[in-house]
């Protein structure tokens, strides 16, 4: 059988590969991605086609792009075998891990999500990424419980990246640990979480990508 989609996705990777290596000069916009879908060998109208929202569209194939690769890693841990908190450490490493292939690429990027009028998909894509680490990490829950677990998480995920980015792998992982010291603290955090925070806090871990 055909897959009507092939064509897309694989011309999608190549883009999103070519427009890693452009970013660091021409950021996350229309202009990269028209001049990324070029060199690879793409007309005007096909990146249209492909990416109608220039700069945003690349951003949202990078962050799947993270997700993908860190379930495929993940894929081959025995979650059963780890405890709740335990699962969320090794969830975050592996997010981590994926996306910090292209340091300079991804900082252009995250200034990119952090601009104000972006900020809605950014918000969106850490969801995602949550939404799926939770899920790998055998969450079922579907009352205000899923709501919240995913607001924590994507905080913490934008937070460690930019300490990943900054200081390193230990000094991210010590942050993650420091927030997930035990089950219960998910408790403890949704107790006393509003949503203003979990906001703000995402807000500010984007700028610190950025400013450094």
């Amino acid at each position: 059988m055909i897959d009507p989609d092939a064509w897309a996705r694989e011309a999608e990777d190549r883009v999103l590969d070519k427009a890693l290596e452009l970013a660091p000069a021409l950021g996350w916009t229309r202009p990269a991605a028209g001049a990324a879908g070029r060199a690879c060998g793409l007309s005007d109208a096909d990146v249209e086609l492909l990416l109608p929202n220039g700069g945003a569209d690349l951003a949202a194939l990078l962050a799947r792009r993270h997700d993908a690769r860190a379930l495929a890693e993940l894929a081959a841990v025995d979650v059963q075998a780890l405890k709740i908190r335990q699962r969320i450490r090794r969830a975050v490493e592996a997010h981590l891990d994926a996306a910090t292939e292209s340091p300079e690429a991804l900082r252009r990027w995250a200034g990119f999500l952090a601009l104000p009028h972006h900020l809605p998909l950014a918000l969106r894509l850490l969801w995602d990424s949550a939404d799926k680490l939770w899920r790998w990490a055998g969450d079922t829950a579907t009352d205000e419980n899923h709501y919240s677990k995913r607001t924590i998480l994507s905080a913490i995920l934008a937070g460690a990246l930019a300490i990943r980015l900054k200081d390193g792998k230990d000094a991210a992982m010590a942050f993650v640990d420091a927030r997930i010291d035990n089950v219960m603290a998910f408790e403890k955090w949704k107790a006393g979480l509003k949503p203003q925070d979990a906001l703000r806090d995402v807000a500010a871990a984007l700028g610190k990508l950025r400013y450094g």
